[in-house]
Order: structure tokens, then C-alpha cells, then sequence
């Protein structure tokens, strides 16, 4: 019996720690506007989506999913979990998010063996979420998250990569 707890116990640990390398070099930010009264809003419908690319080598493959109804889908998902829902009417908020990848981005890595730092290619990918009030047109919540681009990621991976940063990213909403 003990030996069962223990292998399941390592089980446990090694999921984990596949979560973590999934989404370890996610990092997302997120602000609120101070003194918006969040119990306000009850209903939202979608400004725009945007998409840039930069590759002028045409080395990023975007996956075979619908990225923008994707994301659409996720933040429709925090928006309803927060008592915010789609309009046919006037809403009280508009959605606005943008979509880059920069497959020529250039960050500082150390090398293990010189220890000396070394200018490397790490292709980025972002996510900004832009949440307005219709009334005043005032911009009240924001949120970002950058990742490096994984190469050959899967669908599901992108999938749940999404839906881990906007998680995140919507965490600071009332």
C-alpha cells in the first residue's frame, strides 16, 4: 500500500512539473483602472482583433487552429464568469485584444559552458486584452502576456498555453 501511495505521489510531481515547462515562459501582466465600478458592467460586445507578424523569412508556421475565435472563446468564458455578458444592444464595455508574433526577436542568453552572454534569436508571441467603457470610451482594464513561439507545439498546446494566459491575464477582474 505504501509503494502505491508513493508511485502515485510521483506521478502527481512529474505532472506538475510537465505543467510548468508548458507555460514557464508565459508572463502576463494585467491593470485595472482604480475606482471603476466593476458591478457596472453587465454586458460587452467586440470592438476589433488584430494580427502583425513580423517574419521576413517565413519561418514561423501558425497552426492549423482559429487563433482569434480561440481567444474570442476565452475571454467570452472570463467575461461570463464575471457576470459580464455579450450584447446585441449597447453594451457597457467594448473588447479590443492584439495578436503579434515577432519570429526575429533578439534576448541576451548565457551560454553555460563560456558563462559569457550571447545575443540569441528567441522568437515572441503577445496577447494584449483591452476592455473600454462604451460611455466614456475610457480604456479600464488591460491585460498582456508574452511567450516565446514553440516550435512544432500542437494544437492542443497552443490551446491550453491561450487559455492559461488569459486565466492569468484575467485574474485581476473583479
Amino acid at each position: 500500500m505504501k509503494k502505491y501511495y508513493l508511485v502515485l505521489l510521483s506521478a502527481f510531481f512529474i505532472t506538475l512539473s510537465g505543467c510548468a515547462t508548458v507555460t514557464g515562459d508565459i508572463q502576463v501582466e494585467s491593470e485595472l483602472v482604480p475606482n471603476v465600478k466593476w458591478n457596472s458592467y453587465k454586458s460587452y460586445d467586440w470592438l476589433s482583433a488584430f494580427e502583425a507578424v513580423k517574419d521576413p523569412n517565413n519561418s514561423w508556421k501558425a497552426p492549423d487552429i482559429d487563433i482569434t475565435g480561440d481567444i474570442r472563446y476565452l475571454i467570452d468564458r472570463e467575461l461570463r464568469n464575471r457576470n459580464i455578458n455579450s450584447s446585441a444592444g449597447v453594451p457597457d464595455l467594448a473588447v479590443s485584444f492584439f495578436i503579434g508574433v515577432d519570429m526575429e526577436h533578439q534576448e541576451y542568453q548565457l551560454d553555460p559552458e563560456t558563462k559569457i552572454k550571447l545575443n540569441t534569436n528567441i522568437p515572441k508571441g503577445a496577447l494584449v486584452v483591452v476592455l473600454i467603457d462604451v460611455t466614456s470610451g475610457e480604456v479600464v482594464w488591460m491585460g498582456n502576456a508574452t511567450a516565446d513561439i514553440q516550435e512544432n507545439a500542437t494544437d492542443d498546446l497552443v490551446r491550453q498555453r491561450l487559455d492559461y494566459a488569459i486565466s492569468e491575464m484575467f485574474k485581476t477582474l473583479p
